[in-house]
């Protein structure tokens, strides 16, 4: 049976006198049925149950609680069922000179589920759960939340004060006694007492000044107090020459020659004497490699080759063309079109269909990029200065480069006969958008416009001839 000692002898318990009747009877029955036994007075030894947070329980504890009897147990009266469930007796760990060690539970164990329990198991242990955080012996923690490590820093240097972790209650019980996380020991740094330090050898500062000399030649260049030239020292020690840099830190060595820098300048200064090396040589601190210079692109000219046809009125944005007479195959419509002549007009050009290729000579002026030569004395003029064939082909006006349109078609390929008839409906489309403007008084961007979008001239005049009409008929507010 659970409630028997050692000897066969029954475990006596005494229940608090003000506890329902029902509760009573059913820990009689099952004390009984475990082995104990229930008696009328306190015993001398045993466990009184008790309600905790009441009146009568505070008095119990009050009155009995004594340091000479530290065998007499006050305990919740949950206390026989968790014994029942634990399939054991219980013990009382979480006691201490005969009072119940004080607990906090922290609130980083957001569960309150799991705050319930833990409290009763420290209660049915013999703890105190219900302490304030400043004077309980014991804080109860989530180790996983960021709070845990910041408890347990600030608390570290108070004596008789513990930061642990929630299943650390769990792991007291399993072993049936007390056992704080114990303190391990961390290196603070520095020698320990007794241990010399290895100490500068006139070997080690030849080693360091012949360093310093080939790095460094030249002091005015400044770097010999900096922290990469000592380090770079110290990274050679993977080479047979280098063995003897194991022996300091690369501190040391940096530290060895600021305190020393007045005297072991002359001997760097014999050194660079007798070895004589040059500003900038290879190897020496602070110098790179130059980096390799980028071929400079060249840019080569392309002189476009367009038609006569092709130069710009500057008020409007359309192409103004060469006089054209065509005979139109049917009516735009909304219009009764002919052919028109425009007498005020140059007279048109050829197109050159195709550009002529540069020479050879020309070519190669043009890979050459900035090599400019000049003309000297009654010398021939250079490569440059040369009028290149396809611009002595190609009329001036021809070389305007031209604005590019919407509705303006690749004329390079078309044949010449197409091109003269795609110029002349553009002109006659360009016209008709004027007169619908100026006919309904409206801009030409306006109609112009809705024409991009429709592609029918009809169309356009038909909508705008509405919109008129509809402005014509609206009345004003004064008129009403």
């Amino acid at each position: 049976p659970i409630f028997q000692d050692s000897n066969g002898l029954a475990v006596k318990f005494f229940l608090q006198k003000d506890l329902p009747d029902a509760i009573q009877a059913e820990l009689c029955e099952t004390i009984t049925a475990l082995g104990g036994r229930v008696e009328a007075k306190v015993p001398r030894q045993g466990y009184i149950l008790v309600q905790p947070g009441t009146n009568e329980g505070e008095r119990l504890r009050v009155c009995w609680n004594s340091a000479e009897r530290p065998e007499r147990h006050f305990v919740p009266y949950t206390y026989v069922e968790a014994c029942k469930i634990a399939g054991m007796l219980l013990k009382q760990i979480f006691v201490e000179n005969g009072a119940p060690i004080l607990m906090h539970i922290h609130p980083s164990i957001a569960n309150v589920n799991a705050q319930a329990a833990l409290g009763q198991r420290i209660m049915h242990c013999g703890g105190d759960p219900h302490a304030s955080e400043q004077s309980a012996r014991v804080i109860l923690a989530d180790p996983h939340n960021e709070v845990f490590q910041h408890l347990v820093k600030s608390y570290q240097g108070v004596p008789d004060k513990f930061v642990e972790s929630y299943l650390w209650v769990k792991k007291c019980i399993e072993k049936s006694m007390v056992i704080y996380t114990p303190q391990v020991y961390k290196n603070p740094g520095g020698r320990r007492p007794g241990e010399e330090r290895t100490q500068f050898t006139e070997q080690d500062e030849e080693h360091l000044c012949t360093w310093i000399a080939a790095k460094i030649p030249y002091k005015e260049t400044g770097g010999r107090t900096g922290n990469r030239l000592y380090q770079q020292l110290c990274e050679q020690s993977n080479d047979p020459d280098y063995a003897w840099v194991t022996r300091h830190t690369w501190q040391s060595w940096r530290e060895r020659y600021k305190k020393n820098a007045a005297r072991l300048d002359i001997v760097i200064a014999a050194i660079v004497e007798r070895k004589k090396p040059a500003p900038g040589e290879k190897g020496q601190y602070g110098y790179v490699r130059q980096p390799e210079a980028k071929p400079k692109r060249s840019r080569k000219k392309h002189t476009k080759v367009l038609g006569a046809n092709d130069e710009l009125d500057e008020g409007v944005g359309l192409p103004v063309h060469a006089p054209v007479i065509v005979q139109m195959q049917g009516d735009v419509p909304g219009h009764s079109l002919q052919a028109e002549n425009y007498p005020h007009l140059p007279a048109p050009a050829a197109v050159a269909s195709t550009s002529v290729r540069p020479s050879p000579a020309e070519e190669e002026m043009d890979e050459e990029g900035s090599e400019w030569t000049v003309r000297i004395g009654d010398a021939e003029p250079p490569q440059w200065a040369k009028r290149k064939q396809s611009e002595e082909l190609v009329p001036q006006s021809v070389q305007k480069r031209a604005r590019t349109s919407e509705h303006t078609p690749d004329l390079s390929e078309l044949n010449h006969q197409n091109v003269v008839t795609t110029i002349a409906d553009i002109h006659v489309i360009d016209q008709g958008i004027r007169d619908i403007a100026r006919e309904f008084r409206f801009t030409i961007e306006e109609v112009q416009e809705y024409y991009d979008r429709c592609g029918e001239m009809g169309r356009t005049r038909l909508r705008f001839q509405k919109m008129r009409e509809q402005l014509a008929n609206f009345e004003d507010e004064s008129d009403q």
